[in-house]
């Protein structure tokens, strides 16, 4: 905890409390803010069943924290409550399956073409934290963006900000699944929200069958060795063959199963110029982005979640969907210029490339005879 707790000959007004942290945080510019308990036996269980099928792949920092990441006050002492909060991400101006349907385009994952949301976030988290002491006097918190091991979708369910759709993700009724979430842990007793009970998927199954790499293995359940996010983003070899054709445009992350939803209708755009694209991530042909130096790609993803993976995957993921485009000239000699690149990981991506668009051009030669 940042603070000790709020002591005093009176206590605060906790419903009252209550009200005001949603109103504050809604001033804040988040779309919703719920409070829950810490009990997430149940969410536990699923977890450890998930991690013992070793869905989480190369993300060992799943299982690294123990039951701190289920167990809210062994993560934190003295939490008791956690004030949950989601912001819209989808700029207004963005396309989406438009660009999934332009094979030449690079797809970015569209919570990923503006800024990094993680600072954002915490700062909002803090500033609702100092209305919160500036009312009622220190008291103990800590506020998470993606920054701990958090079950934040648990968390947010319980809250009462939505459901787990059968992607995993959570889905609210009025907007979708295409938000950020974001945790206050703190110790203050506060009167919590009805969990949100039951599903709303109802028989639909459009994002499993929407899955290009069928990753979604059973409702609520998506083994992320087959996730394109997972292997965009996380994983750091190679990309499996078996699910490079599948990924088509996508370089980092892959949003179809939320997409495809039916509740995606509801998104709403969001206000925050933050999450505006930069330099045209939304739209970047995929031989314009392999181009970039390592010295561009440092200088035009500051501040952005596509930093994190690095020069050499960006590359990588930047072959796969250049061996997935139409047949082209300049698609081709872009991957020849990138046949000496110091990076084993990288020239075999791109000798499969290449491979593939070779044997495109041999097709159309034969088609066009």
């Amino acid at each position: 905890m940042s603070q000790p707790s709020a002591q005093g000959d009176a206590s605060p007004d906790l419903q009252a409390l209550a009200d005001s942290i949603k109103t504050w945080g809604r001033e804040l510019g988040f779309q919703q803010v719920g409070i829950t308990d810490v009990d997430l036996a149940e969410d536990e269980a699923r977890l450890q069943r998930w991690l013992d099928l070793g869905h989480h792949g190369e993300m060992h920092f799943m299982a690294k924290h123990g039951t701190k990441r289920t167990r809210p006050e062994e993560l934190v002492p003295g939490t008791v409550r956690v004030i949950s909060v989601r912001l819209d991400y989808l700029p207004p101006e963005v396309e989406t399956t438009r660009m999934l349907a332009r094979p030449e385009k690079a797809y970015v994952s569209r919570y990923a073409v503006g800024r990094d949301y993680h600072k954002l976030m915490r700062k909002r988290l803090a500033t609702l934290a100092k209305q919160i002491q500036d009312e009622i006097g220190p008291f103990g918190y800590r506020a998470f963006v993606d920054s701990a091991p958090v079950m934040e979708r648990a968390l947010a369910r319980k809250a009462g900000l939505g459901w787990v759709g059968k992607n995993a993700m959570i889905l609210n009724p009025k907007a979708g699944s295409l938000f950020f979430l974001g945790e206050l842990y703190t110790d203050l007793p506060l009167p919590v929200d009805p969990p949100y009970e039951g599903a709303h998927c109802g028989s639909c199954s459009a994002c499993r069958t929407g899955c290009p790499t069928d990753a979604i293995v059973e409702d609520r359940v998506v083994d992320s060795r087959r996730c394109i996010s997972y292997l965009t983003i996380e994983l750091h070899g190679a990309i499996p063959e078996e699910f490079r054709a599948a990924m088509g445009n996508r370089v980092f992350g892959c949003d179809d199963c939320q997409l495809v939803c039916p509740f995606t209708r509801f998104t709403r755009a969001s206000r925050e110029r933050d999450f505006a694209p930069r330099h045209d991530l939304d739209r970047a042909d995929l031989v314009s982005l392999f181009a970039w130096s390592e010295e561009e790609f440092l200088d035009k993803t500051a501040g952005s979640p596509i930093r994190r993976i690095g020069y050499e995957r960006w590359l990588r993921n930047l072959a796969v969907g250049l061996g997935n485009a139409p047949w082209s000239e300049s698609v081709e000699s872009a991957l020849r210029a990138r046949l000496p690149y110091p990076s084993d990981l990288v020239r075999e991506h791109v000798r499969w490339a290449l491979a593939r668009q070779r044997a495109k051009r041999t097709d159309m030669i034969a088609v066009e005879a």
